[in-house]
């Protein structure tokens, strides 16, 4: 053990190694093949649920690719805190996003409204990342989330989406049941007895059930018209061109028009930016931790969270119709590979820029069957949920306090939106004070991660029974020193070009 406290013999390449760059690019194209089913599911949700054309689809996934790229340079750069860790798409805006979805298309408009509505919102919630981050004022805030309500919030990004899963998997059951079946296998058996299934099992099982529809398409086994055949995706990718820059202009589906739904969707979102900073901060300190580095400082924290709002701000430029947040298999990837290398995340960046360049890629990627998406939304979705519940094994669960926070969260996140979203409530005349109001309270309460995150904050923070420990708190509060991280940086400093350590 280092004096910090880390596993130390473990990584290969440690942060501030160089390894060669040919390597460097190899190692960093597998890093991104960990995070490849999260980058393609948020455009095909997000795409799914406004009703965007196949071609359009293509461009979002080419549009998120090359967002994640630019996002992931700027936290490798002095606006971030550096860390190994990769940037993209992020699932906590997914439930903020179909509010407003859901706000446009009450008005009768089109899927370039929604996306241009829901970029707006991204856009203007991000100033408040920006500046929760660069300021140092997260500080002030971690005061008031405890894992309490972490937990929930987290949980809901998951459970948001239960209602999406077996409906897509109805378009063809023998497909999709496959898909989930491969991704059970993939996971959970034949990922202790091979590193690809283990750190490849989402994109081996979405290959799958993708070939499988080819198979069946082909051989005339399933039929035009059902959701499982690829006719229409052949002939999209043979018209798709083969270099094309426009996933890289930003407003590329028009200016948003400010109204009040863009003024009620940028409170919402913000429920949306309370989550992914919550995971990112978790994230923060899994990264070190299986990196070998020091634990992250409060300046680390602050830059990173600034980094990920300044992300969000460009992905809504960009109009990927999501933001951007640190991705934890990116994390689980280090644990396996043994490579922490900024170099190697830098290099994989790099790729993310160059592969959209290519028309053909990001038409490819849009022919993936909704019934594979819909059992990758049941293998994955349930994950997230999960791994939100984990954060409660910080706090004491034998305190009906804490399990009387949690549990009301959890109801009201899921019943409260039930109704607002169902009942037909009139907020005044058009343009009013009123109508403003009430369109900004109907999208925060049609937000299940909103809901959940405002009660368990509410209740944790003014309802007494509990210690600091017993809510988690403590988890808060390890931080490493400037020097440990300086001591560190000159150790790296140290390791000449393509030097590796060996594994203890």
């Amino acid at each position: 053990m280092s004096e910090n406290g880390q596993n130390t013999g473990w990584v290969i390449y440690p942060i501030g190694s160089k390894p060669k760059m040919g390597l460097a690019i190899l190692l960093g194209l597998q890093q991104y093949l960990t995070m490849f089913g999260a980058t393609v599911l948020i455009p095909f949700i997000t795409g799914g649920a406004m009703g965007m054309p196949q071609t359009e689809l293509a461009l979002l996934i080419s549009t998120m690719f090359f967002a994640s790229g630019i996002t992931t340079l700027i936290q490798q750069s002095p606006l971030g805190n550096k860390l190994p860790i990769i940037q993209g798409g992020t699932f906590s805006f997914l439930g903020p996003m179909f509010a407003i979805v859901g706000m446009v298309a009450a008005e009768g408009l089109g899927w370039q409204i929604m996306i241009q509505q829901v970029s707006a919102a991204v856009m203007f919630a991000s100033i408040f990342e920006i500046i929760l981050g660069y300021t140092g004022l997260m500080g002030v805030v971690k005061k008031v989330i405890s894992p309490l309500v972490i937990a929930p919030t987290i949980a809901m990004i998951g459970l948001a989406l239960y209602g999406i899963g077996a409906p897509w998997m109805a378009g063809n059951w023998v497909i999709s049941i496959v898909t989930l079946v491969a991704m059970i296998l993939y996971s959970q058996v034949f990922s202790r007895k091979s590193k690809v299934f283990m750190l490849f099992p989402v994109l081996l099982a979405i290959l799958t059930g993708w070939g499988l529809s080819l198979i069946g398409t082909l051989a005339g086994w399933i039929p035009e018209g059902n959701p499982a055949n690829l006719t229409s995706g052949v002939e999209l990718i043979r018209t798709a061109p083969w270099f094309s820059l426009r996933h890289a202009l930003p407003f590329k589906w028009g200016f948003p028009t400010l109204n009040a739904i863009t003024l009620a969707g940028s409170l919402g979102m913000l429920a949306g930016y309370l989550g992914s900073m919550v995971e990112s901060i978790g994230d923060y300190y899994s990264c070190a931790r299986m990196a070998e580095a020091p634990v992250p400082t409060a300046k680390m924290i602050s830059r990173g969270l600034g980094a990920e709002g300044l992300g969000c701000f460009i992905a809504s430029l960009l109009q990927t119709g999501n933001g951007t947040t640190s991705y934890s298999e990116n994390i689980g990837s280090i644990g396996l590979t043994h490579v922490a290398s900024r170099r190697v995340i830098r290099a994989g960046a790099v790729i993310m820029l160059i592969l959209p360049m290519f028309g053909k890629f990001g038409a490819s990627l849009a022919t993936l069957p909704q019934p594979v998406i819909g059992a990758m939304f049941v293998a994955m979705f349930g994950l997230i949920s999960a791994v939100g519940l984990s954060n409660l094994q910080f706090t004491n669960l034998n305190n009906s306090r804490n399990l009387f926070i949690v549990g009301l969260a959890f109801f009201a996140g899921l019943s409260f939106p039930a109704h607002f979203s169902a009942a037909a409530i009139s907020w005044g005349e058009a343009g009013s004070a009123v109508n403003i109001l009430g369109s900004i309270l109907q999208t925060i309460m049609t937000t299940g991660m909103a809901v959940t995150a405002i009660v368990a904050i509410i209740l944790d923070n003014l309802l007494p029974g509990a210690t600091r420990a017993e809510r988690g708190l403590e988890y808060w509060d390890n931080e490493a020193s400037d020097e440990a991280w300086e001591k560190a940086e000159a150790e790296w400093a140290k390791m000449a070009v393509g030097e590796e350590r060996a594994l203890s």
